[in-house]
């Protein structure tokens, strides 16, 4: 009597990456690997040691992009191919460890936009965030909400409404009047615990840079900041583009094990949508209990920042920023004349501003303000991925530079190849003569 054949053990085989597809998007398989296989190289990419590899397909699993697959010598490719032809292929085991994660994360629906405000007015940021919040909960199917907190705020749910929110979630109290982390935070908590929602959006300003730290602290999720795209993936992950390596190269982040997915997004990245006048929706009252004696930080006096001869950098429609090549301060006032004549402001880059030529409030970039400006003139800014993530989304780009390969060049609309303290004079000079010829006219 002969004894049944065992059937053929299925090989492994090793991790490898395919070249050309790694996204760096954060060293999401250098974390999953259980034996410490994978390093990351200073792109961001990872680089695996066969010899440590056990084939555990984690880091295969968790990539977004399919960069990295098994590899089977020509033995173990023949053993597979005896496994097909015997029909003993393999069957995948119910992973419940997946199984587990799928349905705890299918248990959050929904996009929210928190609607930062100050004594009732609102941060234009929360407006430009509901109009790419529709983008993602179009792309998921889910609803787009509102989350407003204060006192006598109830008119911020209907501005939400406007600007594309289907839902608001509304908390109105006298100890919200003023922001203070503690109280937020316990509101914005709440709201999560009850509600679930799959995506939360918050601006990156002072207050939602540190309202958005503290709220994903207490509820155990990850924070991307400063993104500068946002996008939906085919296992709805929201892909959050933000800098990275110093601004080196732009890295997309997921969250993939817990939900809420957060993310903050600077002042004027997204666009701001059209408001549609008589939009309604549903507002949810909620209250949520927090004790004025209970919050440590108590608000004393509001001392605003804004100077009146403070320059809006972020919200003008016309910006003349100066880099390295104005070769110094003094020369920054041929800037301000072109910027006069169009009814603009001067920016800067993040050089010049190291180099005391500019204040800071005026820096455009990276570490500085990002703008959307219809016209921006970069004048003598090499463009610097640091400088074009805060300016590469303007209408109009006009470039000025001596540097025919300087990468200002590939983001703009119009280059000008020559001399910058001829140049700017002489556009000057012709904004002024076609203004005294309409004037005559």
């Amino acid at each position: 009597m002969t004894e049944p054949k065992k059937p053929l053990k299925k090989p492994r085989g090793k991790a490898c990456l395919l070249e050309g597809k790694c996204i760096a998007c954060g060293a999401r398989c250098q974390s999953a690997c259980p034996v410490d296989a994978i390093e990351m190289n200073e792109a961001g990419e990872p680089i695996i040691d066969v010899e440590k590899c056990i084939g555990c397909v984690k880091c295969v699993k968790v990539c977004p992009v399919q960069a990295i697959e098994m590899f089977f010598t020509p033995e173990e490719q023949k053993i597979l191919d005896e496994i097909m032809k015997q029909g003993e292929a393999h069957v995948p085991e119910v992973d419940e460890e997946a199984a587990a994660l799928a349905k705890t994360l299918a248990a959050y629906k929904g996009v929210w936009v928190f609607v930062e405000q100050t004594e009732g007015e609102p941060a234009k940021v929360s407006w430009e965030l509901l109009g790419k919040g529709k983008e993602l909960a179009r792309a998921l199917d889910v609803e787009l909400a509102a989350i407003v907190i204060g006192e006598n705020v109830e008119h911020l749910c209907r501005e939400a409404f406007a600007h594309g929110a289907e839902k608001a979630y509304l908390i109105d109290a006298p100890v919200f009047r003023y922001y203070r982390t503690q109280a937020y935070l316990k509101a914005v908590s709440h709201l999560v615990d009850t509600y679930k929602p799959e995506v939360i959006l918050m601006g990156a300003t002072g207050l939602g840079r540190d309202l958005a730290g503290a709220v994903a602290t207490v509820v155990g999720t990850g924070l991307t900041a400063d993104c500068t795209g946002l996008a939906i993936d085919d296992k709805r992950n929201l892909m959050q583009t933000r800098p990275a390596f110093g601004g080196n190269i732009m890295a997309t982040i997921m969250c993939d094990k817990f939900r809420p997915q957060m993310a903050t997004v600077r002042p004027h990245v997204m666009p701001m949508p059209e408001r549609i006048e008589g939009a309604s929706g549903e507002i949810v009252r909620e209250s949520c209990p927090v004790a004025e004696e209970d919050i440590l930080v108590k608000v004393l006096e509001i001392i605003s920042d804004r100077k009146k001869d403070q320059v809006d950098v972020a919200g003008a429609d016309f910006i003349v920023s100066g880099g390295r090549g104005l070769m110094g301060k003094e020369n920054f006032a041929m800037l301000q004349d072109l910027a006069d004549e169009l009814g603009g402001v001067v920016g800067a880059s993040r050089s010049a501003v190291d180099a005391g030529w500019m204040p800071q409030e005026r820096q455009v970039g990276q570490t500085g303000k990002t703008v959307r400006p219809k016209i921006y003139i970069a004048c003598g800014i090499s463009g610097a991925i640091q400088h074009l993530v805060g300016m590469q989304d303007s209408d109009v780009v006009i470039a000025i530079n001596r540097d025919k390969d300087a990468p200002i060049f590939e983001v703009a609309t119009y280059g000008i190849v020559g001399d910058l303290f001829r140049i700017i004079p002489a556009i000057t000079k012709r904004l002024q003569e076609l203004k005294q010829q309409k004037v005559r006219g």
